[in-house]
This record gives structure tokens, C-alpha cells and sequence, in this order.
């Protein structure tokens, strides 16, 4: 068995950007790993304890795997040279062959022994391969893994043409208590580390690479991000509940805070209660954007006048710090309590007032324009939800005022927000006001959609005017450019339809839309063409929303072949899909469909509408019209009902008289009358099953 012993290596640099830090860790990680595999070399996932993982800090990217081997395994190879057939003569002499053969791999002829082939038996030699020492190795690959990191704007550093995240100052590599020389960015390898700036600027003596995490720690350095995190999570917890609140943990800040420190200190903070009175998300933006504060809040959840900072140092005196940290607050509170308080006495009105005097977009005119269309949108969108489409339209109104005023243009991430409070101040409807936030859920991957009716209204309007919009004014994605985030924008329009409940048709909303817009941007001979694509965008989509809740791709595709009217019908159809496929008859009748569509696509003439009761002749055609009409009477209602699971189940009792069908009757008969009835019978059972989806999508044969 090889020896084994546990591998470090850490690059040690200046502050590497805080939102690459995990990834240029894991790529180095990954890149090691795979280097060492690639070469023959074991490499442990955990021994005793210790784990193979990417550690890091602010400073550092570093390898820990605990145990690698120490060479590569030993083996053989055979070295082939000529048949035996050729190799000698009919003396039993070495042909020249045999001897050049002999002479290139620097042996000797009487070495030479026989060795099987599949093309005949051969003279060659075993040659040993392997057992190159792991140091000897090492150097390479790490040399190929930094190489392969994805660096998006490297930084040079000195007179030298070495390019990388950030300069690199040290470098240290160990195989168990052995330095491997090596050099990366001309800085030659050694055992010693560095410890905290503050605390401990100086070398660190590293014995063995096991002990790397604890020597680290004895200089004020926590280089295992994962335990730095929970370290940060308890302490500000703690420092909360010291407050009397609880902490508001964003697990963004948490990462971004993570990625600050090497060894974190959680320290107490407060600022003036009177701030209280700004809208609690701009102050939570400030703590969290900006400065990576952790925000405290009470037993209801409000906001209270405490804060967690973190600093990455131990202070004597953990006021002074906790003074720095709020004196940096004080005046970005300052300023959004002005602005909120100005922009209370201009009123959302006369907010409203001004966006006739902002472009929205050239071809689509101002934001008073999209208003409008909106409105108009949103009543459609109310009729058809159940929605009072007054209420509707007045939401719709007030939509964009936020977008003049004085907050808003400090704190862009407050669209809506700012403007439910501001609604709320101006006397609105409770649910107006709601609706006007609502409308910009949701706002990230993995954020909930408009939780009230109204919001959902005002949020399909919205995304319908918008996506609609972009593709007429010739803003459509490509690649990496999406100027308008349309893709965004069609993705939360198609979650709301679908997780809101919304059983709305989507080509009808985009034709009004596309009808709405200014002659320049959608022409009358250019809708028709646009509505298709704009619902063909939408409906790309879902492709990536379903695939990310685990449905496969031939389930999707199969609903999406049966074209439903709305994005909600499509989900329920897949869901149906879902739960036949688990049946056991899926199968077997997904690849008789199969084999009926292709029967059918090959058909000469045309298929008669209806089947003939007195063109049927085998008992097993009969059986399969018989069953196929009690299946259609049976699921008419359901299918009408939108019940797709109800219609499959049902569907899936065919399962044995199709299999008759297909094993007893000629289905091409001779007879023009009887082939035609036959294949009438083949298109009445595909169509059932097609008014939900196409089944044969699922077949694997």
C-alpha cells in the first residue's frame, strides 16, 4: 500500500476581491485535485478527521488534503515490437526488424520475450512505469491549476509579466512535514505562513501541513471559512440577544462580512432612535450594502436602533471601535431621513407628475407612457383574475412615482418599496400601496412572487409591457447583452402566472400590449410575428425554471409540444405528465404512441375524422375502439376541468387493449376502407392523449 501524508499549500497575497474570494479558492481546490488524479496519485477525501477542502482568507487561497500519496504506483507496460511472424528468419536469425526495434529501446535481442496481442503474438519487453515521486510532480500541478483559475481582471504587480488576482507575497507547500520546492510568480516555496496584519505580521512556522489550521489560529488567523462563518454567526447573534433583539442575518452579508476577516469580533453598536422614522429598508440597505453591518430587530420584527459590526481585530477597548462604526452610519441616515422627509412634503402626485418629462426608452416613449399602458394592461390582467380592475388601475398609477423622488434616487433598490410608503402616507388604499412594492417581486432568484392578488395583477402588467416592449423596440437578449433584463423579466412574469395562480391565457396580454405600444416600435404587420416570439421567450423560460425543480427534459418537452394557452395550464399538464410517468403502464404506452405517430405521419390519404363501428372486423380492434370511446366520454369532463392527472390515470387503463391492438391487427391492411378506419381508430387514442401532452416523448425505445 503507498504512504500517504497530508498535502498544504498556500498562496498568500494581498486582499483578494471579497465576491471571487470562494470561487478562486474552489477553483484552485478543484484544479490541484484534479492534477494529482491525472497523474496516478491517491488523494483522501478525510482521514481522522480531516477533510479535503478549500480554506481562505482575505489574504490567503490555501489547499488542506489530508492525505496524498507519496509517489505514483509502480507498474508495468508491455513495449511491442515486431510479430513473431517477422522478427526472425527461417535460421532463426534476428531480422533487421527485430534488431532496430531492439537497438531504439536500447535492450538487447536475448531480452526480448513473446508477448500476446490481439493481432498476433509480437516480441517486445515490460517496461516499469510509474513511482515518480509526489514532490517531483508537485510543482506542475500546481503550476497547471493556478494557470487554470478564472481570473476575470487579473492585477500585475513589479517589473515582471506575472499577472494574478492579487500580487502574491509568500508561498507554501507541504507533503506531511517536507517542503517542496517549488516557485510560483517567482516567489520560491517554504514552510513558513503569515499571521493576522494587525495581530501577529510576521512568518509563521508551519512543522506539518496537519497543523497548519492550528497555527494559523495560534496567530489570530481563522483560515477555515466555514468555521469563520459560524464563529461570525454566533458572536453577532450573541451580541443581539446582549441588545435585547435578534440579529438580522442576510446570508449575502454573512458571505461579504466572511470574506473581510481573519479573525472576527462581533462589536455592539447604536444609532439615534429618531432615525427610526426613515423607512426601515433604507437604513437596512445602508448597514448591509454599504458598510456590513448586521442589523438588530425586535420580537415583532422591527427594526431597533442597534447594530452588529464585525472588525477584524481584538481592541482593548471595543467602544472606540463601536464609536467608528456608527459615526460612518450617521450621515448616510442623515441624508435618507432629509430625503424621505422631502420628498413626504412633495407628495406622490407630484411625483407622478414628472415622469412625462423622463424617457422610459426611445422607441417606447416616457415613463408616463408605460404608465399608461400599464393601466390599461393591468385592468385586463384585473378582469381576468377576479381583481377589481379600479383598484387595478389606480395601483398602476402610482407605480412609478417613487422613481422621482429624492430617495429613491439615492437608494435605486428602493423602487417600490419607497413608493408603498409614500402611498401609504398619501392616504391610498392599504392594498394599493401594497400592490405598488409587489409589483418588483420577484426581485432576486429565489425571492417569493407578489403575495397579495393585487400585487400579482400589477406585477404580470407590468413584465408583460416591459418584455413586450423590449422585443419591439429591437432589445431582444443576445448572449451575455440584455440591457432591459428581459430574461429576468419574463422569468418573473411566467413564476407569477404559474405560482400566483394566474390561469390567464399570455398570447391575448402580449398582443395588447404589442397594440399599445407607438406605431414606430410595433408596426400592425408585425405584431402577429412578435406575439409569437415574445410567448416563445417566455416559454424558453420555463424551461430552466422546471429543470431546476428536478422535472426531466422529456417531460417538459412533451407539454410544451400540446402548446397550452397559459403558463398555469402548462404547469398543471406537466404535473399531470409527472404523476403518469411514475405509472407503470407509461411506458409501454408512450412508445405505442410513439409508434402511432409515426404510423400516422406516414399515412398516403387523408385520415377520416371519425372511426367506423361497421369497418371494424378483428375482435381486438373492436375491444380498442370500444375501450378508446368509453376513455373520451369518460375524460371529456375532467379534461374540460383542466383534472390532466385524472385524464391520464384514465388514459392508462388502454395500456392492454393497445397492446392487443398492436400484436393482433395489421393496421396497413390491404383494404383502402378498412387501413383508413384502422388509422382513424390510431388518431382518436393519439389525440386523447395529446389534449394533454405528447405522451411519446417520454419513450425510451
Amino acid at each position: 500500500m503507498a504512504t500517504m501524508k497530508p498535502l498544504l499549500i498556500e498562496i498568500g497575497t494581498e486582499e483578494l476581491p471579497i465576491q471571487a474570494l470562494p470561487e478562486l479558492a474552489r477553483a484552485l481546490f478543484e484544479g490541484v485535485v484534479a492534477g494529482l488524479r491525472r497523474r496516478g496519485l491517491e488523494v483522501a477525501d478525510e482521514v481522522d478527521g480531516l477533510t479535503a477542502r478549500p480554506l481562505y482568507t482575505p489574504r490567503r487561497l490555501a489547499v488542506l488534503l489530508p492525505a496524498v500519496s507519496t509517489e505514483q504506483p509502480r507498474s508495468e507496460e508491455p513495449v511491442l515490437g515486431p510479430a513473431v511472424t517477422i522478427a526472425r528468419d527461417a535460421d532463426g536469425n534476428p531480422t533487421p526488424a527485430l534488431l532496430g526495434f531492439a537497438k531504439k529501446a536500447g535492450v538487447d535481442v536475448s531480452a526480448l520475450v513473446e508477448i500476446p496481442h490481439n493481432q498476433g503474438p509480437r516480441l517486445g519487453f515490460m517496461r516499469r512505469v510509474g513511482g515518480v515521486a509526489t514532490a517531483a510532480l508537485l510543482p506542475e500541478v500546481i503550476e497547471e491549476a493556478v494557470r487554470a483559475i478564472p481570473i476575470p481582471k487579473p492585477m500585475r504587480w513589479g517589473d515582471g509579466p506575472h499577472a494574478f488576482a492579487r500580487p502574491v507575497h509568500w508561498l507554501l507547500v507541504l507533503l506531511g512535514e517536507q517542503v517542496v520546492g517549488c516557485s510560483l510568480f517567482d516567489v520560491r516555496s517554504d514552510r513558513m505562513s503569515r499571521g493576522h496584519r494587525f495581530h501577529h505580521d510576521k512568518p509563521v512556522w508551519v512543522g506539518h501541513a496537519a497543523d497548519y489550521v492550528d497555527a494559523l489560529a495560534a496567530v489570530k488567523v481563522m483560515v477555515d471559512p466555514e468555521a469563520r462563518r459560524e464563529a461570525i454567526r454566533a458572536q453577532v447573534e450573541a451580541a443581539a440577544a446582549d441588545a435585547g433583539g435578534t440579529a438580522r442575518i442576510d446570508a449575502g452579508n454573512l458571505e461579504a462580512v466572511n470574506n473581510l476577516v481573519e479573525w472576527p469580533r462581533a462589536i455592539a453598536c447604536r444609532f439615534e432612535a429618531g432615525f427610526l422614522d426613515v423607512p426601515a429598508e433604507a437604513l437596512v440597505s445602508t448597514m448591509e450594502a454599504n458598510q456590513k453591518f448586521f442589523p438588530v430587530l425586535d420580537a415583532d420584527g422591527a427594526l431597533t436602533p442597534d447594530f452588529i459590526g464585525v472588525a477584524n481585530i481584538e481592541s482593548r477597548d471595543e467602544r472606540v471601535v463601536a464609536q467608528g462604526y456608527e459615526r460612518v452610519i450617521r450621515p448616510r441616515f442623515a441624508d435618507a431621513k432629509f430625503f424621505y422627509e422631502a420628498d413626504l412634503r412633495q407628495g406622490l402626485e407630484a411625483m407622478n407628475a414628472g415622469l412625462g418629462g423622463v424617457t422610459y426608452q426611445q422607441k417606447l416613449g416616457s415613463l408616463a407612457d408605460k404608465v399608461a399602458r400599464v393601466c390599461e394592461l393591468a385592468e385586463s390582467v384585473a378582469t381576468g383574475a377576479g381583481v377589481d380592475p379600479a383598484m387595478a388601475r389606480r395601483a398602476a398609477e402610482l407605480s412609478k412615482a417613487d422613481l422621482q423622488s429624492l430617495l429613491v434616487n439615492e437608494f435605486p433598490e428602493l423602487q417600490g418599496i419607497a413608493g408603498r410608503y409614500y402611498a401609504g402616507a398619501a392616504g391610498e388604499a392599504a392594498e394599493v400601496a401594497a400592490a405598488i412594492d409587489q409589483a418588483y417581486m420577484p426581485r432576486f432568484a429565489g425571492d417569493a412572487v407578489a403575495p397579495s392578488p393585487l400585487g400579482r395583477v400589477l406585477a404580470v402588467a407590468e413584465r408583460v409591457d416591459t418584455v413586450a416592449g423590449g422585443f419591439a423596440a429591437g432589445l431582444k437578449p443576445t448572449g451575455n447583452k440584455d440591457p432591459f433584463a428581459l430574461r429576468r423579466n419574463a422569468l418573473g412574469l411566467a413564476r407569477t402566472l404559474i405560482e400566483g395562480d394566474l390561469a390567464l391565457p399570455l398570447a391575448p396580454l402580449v398582443r395588447q400590449a404589442l397594440a399599445q405600444l407607438p406605431p414606430d416600435a410595433a408596426a400592425d404587420d408585425r405584431i402577429d410575428a412578435l406575439v409569437e416570439e415574445v410567448v416563445d421567450f417566455v416559454f424558453d423560460r420555463l424551461r430552466g425554471y422546471f429543470a431546476d425543480r428536478g422535472v426531466p427534459a422529456e417531460q417538459f418537452d412533451a407539454v410544451a409540444a400540446a402548446r397550452p394557452a397559459s403558463l398555469h395550464d402548462f404547469s398543471a399538464r406537466l404535473q399531470a405528465i409527472a404523476e403518469f410517468a411514475r405509472l407503470p403502464e407509461a411506458e409501454a404506452l408512450a412508445a405505442a404512441n410513439k409508434r402511432i405517430r409515426n404510423i400516422l405521419r406516414k399515412a398516403e390519404d387523408e385520415i377520416p375524422q371519425k372511426v367506423s363501428r361497421a369497418r371494424l372486423q378483428e375482435e381486438a380492434e373492436i375491444a380498442l375502439a370500444e375501450s378508446v370511446e368509453a376513455a373520451v366520454r369518460e375524460t371529456d369532463g375532467p379534461l374540460a376541468a383542466g383534472d390532466y392527472v385524472a385524464v391520464l390515470k384514465r388514459l392508462a387503463w388502454l395500456r392492454e387493449p393497445v397492446d392487443r391492438f398492436f400484436d393482433q391487427v395489421m393496421v396497413m391492411a390491404e383494404d383502402p376502407a378498412i387501413r383508413e378506419n384502422r388509422l382513424a381508430l390510431l388518431k382518436r387514442l393519439a389525440d386523447r392523449f395529446a389534449a394533454v401532452g405528447a405522451v411519446e416523448r417520454l419513450s425510451q425505445a
